[in-house]
């Protein structure tokens, strides 16, 4: 008797397993990540970089180490003669200086607070740039999205950052608080970074999509300082005045949002076009080719905006990638947060989806849905957003 019970207990035992294996997983069971690391940094310049890398010691150094890895890997080349190299072609320290003096003091105080040598972290912040000195098209997987405020409903800015995997599990969110004028920011980044993509207090954010079509200066200003500088901004004039006349080190396309407003420029060495599709609801949306401007490096004549739509590369990552997150913002209804969640979530092609899973190149390092009208506040998850819920995030009351 006690045999055959066990027996049944087995069989029953087998068959739970059987079915849990068939079973749509739960929301609860998709949910594997960990919420993203938050740290808040107080001061200015030199202050906050001190902090950060001194919080951030020991994963600036292995982020240091796998960079280093990952670039003699995928170069050939030993990896401090590509950096030697790779400073020697280009000189953006007098244009950050110029620009965002505050910024290179930062990033001075990131070094000096890890203790390690000011380029092996520099880099970290010249990371559009340094792929631009690489010419590699595969090097960039962004897709972002603009909605304006409209009937009602708030502005939105929102981004899946895909960067390389080695970065993977060093997501963080910096709270840097505010300081004299300089509003309270939520910035995404990995440690040594002193920016992703990010939102302030005032309702301005800004998401980027590399554009590496685009023609390059090897002395302008940095994506990362530029996304910086916009966020210590709650000014709408200066900032549009700022993102149309600062020289631009990299072809990079920013949406821009301003409290109830959704701006979108696609920004190269010697232009600077806004990309305004005037579509009914107001939406705008990037992924990592030019729609307007054709300030093109010559070996990238097949991606100028004034081809017919036959003579492009249209079966190519980023035009994919666009279609699917054009089809989810055009529609003239009303756009909110859930239609944007599915939008970075869609997988509608498995070779060149939206949401990007760890690979060998890359992943989706971080989403990010900014709610810029009203109380604003940031919705974030570590890792690809199939595999988190957003975590929502608020600014700190004054």
């Amino acid at each position: 008797m006690k045999t055959h019970f066990h027996h049944l207990t087995a069989l029953l035992l087998c068959l739970l397993l059987a079915n849990q294996s068939f079973a749509q997983p739960t929301p609860e069971a998709k949910t594997r990540r960990q919420p993203i690391r938050e740290v808040t940094l107080t001061g200015t310049g030199y202050e906050l970089g001190l902090q950060h890398g001194q919080t951030f010691k020991k994963e600036i150094g292995e982020l240091v180490a796998k960079f280093k890895e990952n670039t003699t890997k995928e170069l050939g080349k030993d990896a401090d003669e590509v950096l030697a190299d790779f400073y020697q072609k280009t000189s953006f320290d007098a244009a950050i200086k110029q620009w965002t003096p505050d910024l290179y003091e930062e990033v001075r105080g990131i070094a000096d607070g890890a203790g390690h040598p000011f380029k092996d972290v520099m880099i970290f912040s010249l990371l559009d740039e340094f792929w631009v000195y690489q010419n590699n098209l595969k090097n960039h997987h962004c897709s972002g999205m603009g909605v304006p405020a409209r009937n009602g409903q708030p502005a939105y800015i929102a981004q899946n950052m895909d960067i390389e995997a080695y970065t993977d599990g060093y997501q963080v969110l910096l709270r840097i608080a505010r300081h004299g004028d300089r509003p309270e920011q939520l910035i995404l980044t990995h440690p040594g970074c002193i920016a992703l993509n990010g939102m302030n207090e005032a309702g301005i954010g800004a998401c980027m999509n590399t554009l590496m079509q685009l023609k390059a200066n090897t002395t302008g200003l940095p994506v990362a300082f530029i996304v910086r500088r916009i966020l210590s901004s709650t000014d709408k004039d200066d900032l549009l005045d700022f993102i149309q006349n600062v020289p631009h080190a990299s072809g990079q396309n920013y949406i821009i949002g301003i409290r109830e407003e959704v701006y979108d420029f696609e920004a190269s060495a010697n232009k600077v076009v806004r990309f305004d599709p005037k579509n009914e609801n107001g939406t705008v949306w990037h992924t990592n080719h030019p729609l307007v401007n054709d300030d093109l490096k010559p070996w990238f004549k097949k991606f100028d905006p004034a081809l017919k739509e036959e003579e492009k590369p249209v079966n190519s990552n980023s035009f994919v990638r666009l279609a699917a997150v054009q089809r989810r913002v055009v529609p003239s209804g009303i756009i909110t947060d859930t239609n944007i969640k599915e939008a970075l979530r869609s997988k509608d092609d498995e070779k060149y989806p939206v949401c990007v899973t760890p690979n060998e190149w890359g992943m989706t390092f971080g989403s990010v849905i900014m709610t810029l009208t009203g109380k604003p506040f940031l919705q974030i998850t570590a890792g690809p957003p199939d595999e988190s819920e957003y975590k929502r995030v608020e600014f700190s009351e004054k």
